[in-house]
C-alpha cells in the first residue's frame, strides 16, 4: 500500500558539517504558512544544538525561494499578520544560528521571502532569482526587519524605490547594487553555495562563529561603539592564541594563497 503521509514542509540534509535546508511547498511557491514558519524556526533551533552542523545552506524546492507569507491562509483568517511576528519567528531563529547561513536563492523571494533572504549571511543567486517587497501592495508593514536591513544593504534611496513601488529586482541588478554576492546558472547554484560553505569551514573552527558574531554585533552599533566592540572581542580571543599555533598555520595560509593566485 502506498504511503499517503504528507510531504514534510522542510527538508534537511547533513554532510561534512553543512546542513542543506530546503523549503518544501513547491506547489505553493514555498509560501510561508504558519506550519512552515514554525518548521523553519524549529529546524534552525535544532541545527544550532547540533555540534556537527557548522554552516547552513537555505534554498527552496521548485521554482521559488519563497513567495512570502501565505496570503491564502491569511485571507481565510486561519492566521493573522500580527501572529507572524508573535509566533515562532523564522528570521530571528535564522539569526540565532551561530555559524554562517548561505542563502541559495533559486527563484522569487517576495515580501516575507525577501526578509528571509536578508536574514542570511551571504546570498548566492540563480539567474532565475528575483526580489520584491510587496508589503505596501498587501497593505501591511514588515515586521521581520526588512525596512531597516534593506537600506543598510543597498542604500536608503534604492531601498525606498523598491519598498515604495513593490517593483521586482532582478538577480543581476541585486548584484550590481551589492545586495548579493554572486549570480550563477541554476545548475551551479547549490555547488557554488557548497564550495563557499566548505571554504568557510576551513577557518580555525572556533574562530568562525566568533568572527560572525563580531561582525553582526558591530554592524548594529555606531562606528565608535563597534570599534570598542572589536577591541574587546580581539583582546579576549587573541590572548588565547600562542605563537606556536600561528606558526603551525602559517604555511597552510601561504599555500592556499598560491593556489588562489593560479
Amino acid at each position: 500500500m502506498a504511503d499517503s503521509s504528507p510531504e514534510p514542509v522542510i527538508l534537511v540534509e547533513k554532510a561534512g558539517g553543512v546542513a542543506l535546508v530546503t523549503l518544501n511547498r513547491p506547489t505553493a511557491m514555498n509560501a510561508l504558512s504558519r506550519e512552515l514558519r514554525s518548521a523553519i524556526a524549529e529546524t534552525f533551533e535544532a541545527l544550532e544544538a547540533d555540534p556537527e552542523v557548522r554552516a547552513v545552506i537555505l534554498t527552496g524546492a521548485g521554482k521559488a525561494f519563497t513567495a512570502g507569507l501565505d496570503l491564502k491562509e491569511l485571507g481565510s483568517g486561519a492566521s493573522t499578520v500580527n501572529g507572524t511576528v508573535s509566533d515562532k519567528d523564522p528570521v530571528t531563529s535564522i539569526g540565532q544560528f551561530s555559524g554562517p547561513v548561505i542563502g541559495a536563492i533559486n527563484g522569487v523571494a517576495i515580501t516575507g521571502g525577501f526578509e528571509l533572504a536578508l536574514a542570511c549571511d551571504v546570498l548566492i543567486c540563480s539567474t532565475n532569482a528575483r526580489f520584491a517587497d510587496t508589503h505596501g501592495r498587501v497593505g501591511i508593514l514588515p515586521g521581520w526587519g526588512l525596512s531597516q536591513k534593506l537600506s543598510r544593504a543597498i542604500g536608503i534611496y534604492r531601498a525606498k524605490e523598491l519598498s515604495l513601488t513593490g517593483n521586482f529586482l532582478s538577480a543581476e541588478q541585486a548584484y550590481e547594487w551589492g545586495m548579493v554576492n554572486r549570480v550563477v546558472a541554476p545548475e551551479d547554484l547549490l555547488p557554488t553555495a557548497r564550495k563557499l560553505a566548505d571554504d568557510m569551514l576551513s577557518l580555525v573552527p572556533d574562530c568562525l562563529p566568533a568572527y560572525k558574531k563580531l561582525i553582526d554585533e558591530g554592524f548594529a552599533q555606531s562606528f565608535g561603539e563597534a570599534i570598542r566592540t572589536e577591541r574587546r572581542f580581539s583582546t579576549e580571543r587573541n590572548a588565547a592564541v600562542g605563537a606556536d599555533a600561528i606558526e603551525a598555520r602559517r604555511e597552510a595560509i601561504r599555500q592556499r594563497g598560491q593556489q588562489q593566485k593560479n
